[in-house]
């Protein structure tokens, strides 16, 4: 087990102890269009989500359906056959995930930066990024996939193009969705443009200059109105707006040979694919125990017990519980695509 001790990082002593400047913190963006699922505590360890099927339509297909008004008519006198309602459920099993940092006592006690305070505020953010990831892969694995310029992963060469973004947003229509953000007006501030309903991309930061290069792409700072989805928020394409995260990673080296297509390689050799999410209103859920939302917080100072008499350890860290699914696989979709390497 690893251990903060006195001498673990070097001090600054006999120089000018610096202030500590900021660090890196995780980006987490995709839980800003999902449905919250909340759960009683001391009820289960799974929660069976329920929708009713439309009339038409079936369980393994329940965006498709189309309504024939000529079984509808009445005939005088007769009572038409009655139906029954067809339930579809999603099961959502709950897992439970920790870290944990150790630290003596000496470095509690003598060490000159306040190192548990520290370790609390890399926990937080540690564990944030856990729920972002524990998200991302669930959402990457919805079945309603494009793939750009090939057939499946391995062969995709491509990056995003208007095409492959109308083929999605037809999709997603064709399914019933709905967008996930209102109409924002135009305002009579300069150069600024109305945006419409839209649902939101979410993707790697890599695919700035390429969404950026689209035909007709809108930045933020041109909205009418100055209503982000979040900070991250780059701009909108149409009815799609991206939202950018430098946590959503690419797949490295599955896609198609780089040969002279410019696409940016890990390696050199094969394509990096980079999955872009497309999502729509109740597209997917993420959810928690009631009451159980904010991690709990671990704090053991270095303290004297049976497993450690001198009290000479002490523990930050956190736990939460959490799960995330997909609920409807056609009211969202997953892009796979390459990036400019801008070499």
């Amino acid at each position: 087990m690893a251990i903060q001790k006195y001498n673990t990082q070097a001090q600054r002593t006999a120089v000018l102890a610096g202030e500590i400047i900021a660090h890196a913190i995780p980006t987490e963006v995709l839980g800003n269009s999902m449905r919250q699922l909340k759960m009683p505590k001391n009820k289960s360890n799974t929660l069976v989500v329920r929708s009713w099927v439309p009339y038409g339509g079936t369980v393994g297909a329940p965006n498709q359906f189309v309504i024939d008004d000529a079984a509808h008519l009445t005939t005088e006198g007769v009572t038409p056959a009655a139906d029954t309602i067809v339930a579809r459920d999603v099961t959502f099993n709950i897992k439970q995930y920790m870290c944990l940092y150790a630290f003596t006592d000496v470095e509690y006690d003598l060490y000159e930066d306040d190192i548990p305070a520290a370790m609390k505020e890399q926990t937080g953010e540690r564990m944030g990024l856990v729920r972002e990831m524990v998200l991302y892969g669930a959402l990457k694995a919805c079945t309603n996939i494009f793939y750009a310029g090939g057939s499946g992963r391995a062969s995709v060469v491509d990056r995003i193009t208007v095409t492959l973004l109308q083929k999605i947003v037809r999709g997603l229509n064709a399914s019933h969705a709905k967008p996930v953000s209102d109409v924002l007006s135009s305002s009579p501030d300069t150069n600024t443009q109305g945006i419409e309903r839209a649902f939101v991309a979410y993707c790697h930061t890599d695919c700035e200059s390429d969404i950026r290069a689209l035909a007709n792409f809108v930045s933020t700072v041109e909205y009418g109105t100055r209503k982000l989805l979040c900070d991250h928020e780059l701009g909108t394409w149409q009815n799609i707006r991206f939202v950018l995260s430098p946590d959503l990673p690419p797949i490295v080296d599955a896609g198609a040979a780089i040969g002279s297509t410019g696409n940016l390689s890990t390696t050199g050799s094969l394509s990096d694919v980079y999955p872009m999410i497309f999502m729509a209103k109740d597209a997917a859920a993420q959810m928690t125990l009631r009451g159980m939302e904010v991690m709990t917080p671990i704090f053991v100072p270095p303290t004297s017990n049976a497993a450690d008499p001198g009290g000479q350890r002490g523990y930050v860290g956190s736990k939460f519980y959490y799960t995330a699914g997909i609920l409807n696989d056609g009211w969202m979709a997953v892009a796979e695509t390459t990036v400019a390497s801008l070499a």
